[in-house]
């Protein structure tokens, strides 16, 4: 038993899976140029919607989507709100006149509570 030796195969080096009866879906390939002039391009499957603006594997610049005859896609421009910021929030629930009278009052205690301590460590 010594003499022979023990046949095996590399686990999970190979799959005993076949590619047979396997459909696969179809796909699209989407053209993008970077700044520099090099264009890349990105597999896609037929029905995912193709974004217009794509980042290249292997320089890491973004590339524009490109049509068939190689010119850019134009681009829709989507008007974007600007973002509410806490003080327009704040001037949609008191008006500026009820601002200065809060801010007015608070800066008022602050104030007493401060002479307040001072009169004490003194």
């Amino acid at each position: 038993m010594a003499d022979r030796s023990l046949r095996g195969m590399r686990l999970g080096s190979q799959s005993l899976q076949s590619e047979e009866g396997v459909v696969f879906s179809p796909r699209i390939v989407a053209r993008y140029r970077a700044d520099d002039g090099s264009t890349f391009e990105v597999t896609f499957s037929e029905d995912a919607e193709v974004p217009e603006n794509w980042t290249s594997p292997k320089s890491g610049k973004d590339g524009v989507l490109l049509e068939a005859d190689g010119s850019p896609v134009v681009q829709e421009q989507v008007e974007t709100k600007a973002p509410r910021t806490h003080w327009d929030m704040l001037l949609e629930r008191r008006t500026r006149a009820e601002l200065e009278e809060l801010l007015e009052e608070r800066l008022t205690y602050l104030r007493e509570r401060r002479g307040k301590k001072q009169t004490i460590a003194s």
